[in-house]
């Protein structure tokens, strides 16, 4: 049934509510449940309380009160600054007077000097707002610095409701299904896919608070979605990865899926996963599909409404021949518009005819799937005249069976530019033989020209909050 014009969280419509059509278990959080009459009418509290707000910050843990507070702005029209829990004090400041944030809404860190405004979880309002516009900014996502200060990533209502549709469509995401993540709530994946989706689809949704194997077999969910390290805890993890077997679609973003972690997974649970790729800048623009073909180490074709490309350093096309590295440029309805207060970062990342440059490298084939090589700054290694993709590198070497986990990068070198050096966490002791043996491995895999010139051995390896490896700390 039909309850009047589209909002941004469709499901969460007042009309609805009235007319007693509930979702018993609209949400499931930090264990505590709410029905979808309970979550918009604590929701339309908070909204009450900060209507007359433009910005706020939320400290984004995984909460009754973090959703409660932004759906509460989203009813409102209220920008939310999500504020990632273990930000450190420089960091935070610099969200909190880039975004112009006018106060803390529900929990605050110690000592903050912003007014705090308390997200009450028994407090109820039907009052009903008008449907901002479609324009307007809901989120100001913080980017993760690696590269300077994290710059502000304004997303609309229209971008995300676009981009939120176009995966429904990919992922035949219906009202039928109960998603299932532990994900981080200040990032895309976790905040706009991982509640704002199922929010807007009417899907209940169970975030687990940590994505732990036990947490995600125990759920029963029908869409699962993980980072690449939950995964491979899950595949550790047998008995429970089978568990998985009974839900629908498992989807894995937000950094790439080592093959053997894709192959394991796909014989534990009888499927093979959905992986998808995207940033805080253009949300998902490329994705394998539900009833469509999905290969290890390739993010598909685009979305509905997206376009892609590849440029190499002079800006000429770059052929789609499943081989060539070129720099990837995109355009589409769900991409931002623009840095907070960085027209010179804005202009910089955009070309005179419209294309966003995501910084990333990849390949496309002849069929227009899409490998991603890795960020262009990092991951495009030029060693002796070659152009080579340090993915293909951590994938053939992620198939040797002493290799737990690595980061291939290229450093400084006199003869050659840059020379391959990988860092490996091996699954047992180390060696010298051993690295003798993971280069031997490469240069049987790939070209000789793609083999490490040198292996370093370490215990871990260093990563931000999604599971993303920091290769700027190897060195």
């Amino acid at each position: 049934m039909s309850y009047g014009p589209p909002l941004l969280l469709a499901s969460l419509n007042p009309i609805a509510v009235a007319a007693g059509d509930d979702i018993p278990d609209a949400l499931t959080i930090d264990g505590t449940t709410l029905s979808r009459s309970d979550l918009l009418g604590a929701a339309t509290s908070v909204a009450e309380r900060i209507s007359r707000a433009d910005r706020v910050a939320v400290l984004a843990e995984p909460t009754v009160r973090t959703v409660l507070a932004v759906v509460g702005c989203l009813i409102a029209g209220v920008t939310v600054v999500p504020v990632p829990p273990d930000a450190g004090v420089a960091e935070r400041e610099h969200i909190l007077r880039d975004s112009g944030a006018q106060a803390w809404l529900g929990t605050a860190p110690e000592g903050t000097e912003l007014p705090v405004v308390p997200v009450r979880l028994h407090a109820r309002s039907w009052h009903t707002y008008p449907e901002p516009h479609p324009a307007s900014v809901a989120f100001i996502l913080y980017t993760s610095g690696t590269t300077g200060a994290p710059k502000g990533v304004m997303l609309s209502r229209g971008a995300i409701a676009a981009g939120l549709d176009a995966l429904v469509q990919a992922w035949a995401w219906t009202w039928k299904d109960t998603l299932v993540h532990g994900l981080p709530l200040f990032h895309v994946h976790g905040l706009i896919l991982g509640l704002l989706g199922p929010l807007r689809v009417g899907s209940p949704v169970i975030h687990t608070g940590k994505p732990t194997p036990e947490a995600y077999a125990a759920a029963g969910g029908s869409l699962y979605f993980g980072v690449p390290t939950v995964w491979s805890r899950i595949v550790e993890k047998p008995e429970l990865a089978r568990e998985l077997g009974k839900a629908r679609l498992l989807v894995s973003g937000s950094a790439p899926l080592p093959t053997p972690v894709f192959d394991k997974l796909a014989e534990l649970t009888g499927q093979a996963p959905i992986e998808r790729y995207g940033m805080s800048e253009t949300m998902i623009t490329l994705s394998t599909r539900a009833d469509g073909e999905r290969r290890p180490g390739w993010v598909g074709t685009p979305v509905r409404g997206v376009e892609t490309r590849l440029r190499d350093e002079t800006g000429e096309p770059v052929p789609h021949d499943g081989v060539s590295i070129g720099g990837l440029q995109v355009r589409g309805p769900m991409l931002f518009d623009g840095y907070l207060n960085r027209p010179d970062a804005t202009a910089e990342d955009w070309t005179e005819d419209g294309w966003f440059r995501t910084g990333d490298v990849a390949v496309i084939d002849a069929d227009g799937f899409h490998r991603i090589v890795g960020r262009e700054s990092i991951d495009l290694i030029k060693s002796g005249g070659y152009r080579i993709g340090a993915g293909e590198i951590e994938t053939a070497l992620l198939g040797h069976p002493a290799v737990a986990e690595v980061a291939v990068v290229g450093l400084p070198d006199d003869d050659l530019g840059q020379r391959i050096v990988a860092f490996v966490v091996p699954r047992d002791d180390s060696s010298e033989d051993l690295a003798v043996e993971l280069t031997t491995h490469v240069g049987e895999q790939l070209s000789a020209h793609k083999r490490p010139r040198e292996v370093r051995f370490v215990d871990t390896l260093p990563r931000n909050a999604m599971g993303k490896v920091q290769k700027k700390q190897l060195s």
